[in-house]
């Protein structure tokens, strides 16, 4: 599985900003870019995720945006479609999903995810996003965790988020406990009107939070949600 960016490719500098109400709308504004151009593919909705999509958690100010497609295959016309909208598609983990930066890699201002609807991967990012709105103290956690993790490794974004990888394991797992099946409905930045945020109806840390099908590999520890 690769892991690692590819040749020639210049990483922005990992810094945190404090939480900016002005987040939600952001997402909802390029939603509507995204719906306008790929809509046809789309099978799971268009959302926010990541800590930008958490109230008064600091993050990197970068809008994370997931959405659900049929499968990578049928979605790879999408690639060329998000261009004009100056998505550069890079090959991160291509087994899970289409990975994108907007607009240049060394000045981000969007991620986009195009995952299979239904996938490990799928139900994680949004099964974590949930967990810290609804629960304040493991945000604060979370956030305090990230500003460590940026001070130690502000120009290696890979260590920086396989620094993650046990606190999301942790979060995880009690997401998939009876908590995720009556989840309270969370708004700020929520999915697109499109399709609603699935229910997990099984245990999502049984696989890798980024592999889609019930290959060794989705049988390992999960992943961070994002570079």
């Amino acid at each position: 599985m690769n892991t690692q960016p590819p040749p020639g490719w210049h990483d922005e500098q990992i810094r945190l900003a404090e939480s900016d109400p002005a987040w939600p709308a952001s997402f909802q504004a390029e939603s509507s870019l995204l719906d306008a151009a790929i809509g046809a593919w789309i099978t799971g909705g268009i959302h926010h995720v990541g800590s930008t999509a958490v109230p008064d958690l600091a993050a990197k100010p970068i809008i994370d945006i997931l959405v659900g497609v049929a499968d990578l295959d049928g979605s790879r016309p999408c690639i060329s479609l998000l261009a004009p909208l100056q998505y550069h598609y890079a090959p991160y983990r291509p087994d899970v999903m289409h990975w994108f930066c907007k607009p240049d890699a060394s000045r981000r201002t969007h991620h986009l995810h195009l995952v299979p609807t239904g996938s490990q991967r799928y139900l994680e990012e949004l099964a974590f996003r949930d967990y810290l709105r609804a629960h304040r103290e493991t945000a604060r956690a979370y956030e305090q965790l990230k500003r460590e993790l940026a001070d130690r490794h502000r120009n290696d974004r890979e260590a920086y988020t396989l620094g993650k990888t046990n606190f999301v394991r942790k979060v995880l797992a009690r997401a998939s406990s009876g908590w995720a099946r009556s989840r309270p409905h969370a708004s700020w930045g929520s999915a697109s009107a499109r399709a609603p945020t699935p229910q997990l109806s099984a245990s999502p840390v049984a696989g890798c939070a980024a592999c889609r099908g019930p290959s060794a590999r989705s049988r390992q520890a999960p992943r961070p949600m994002s570079r």
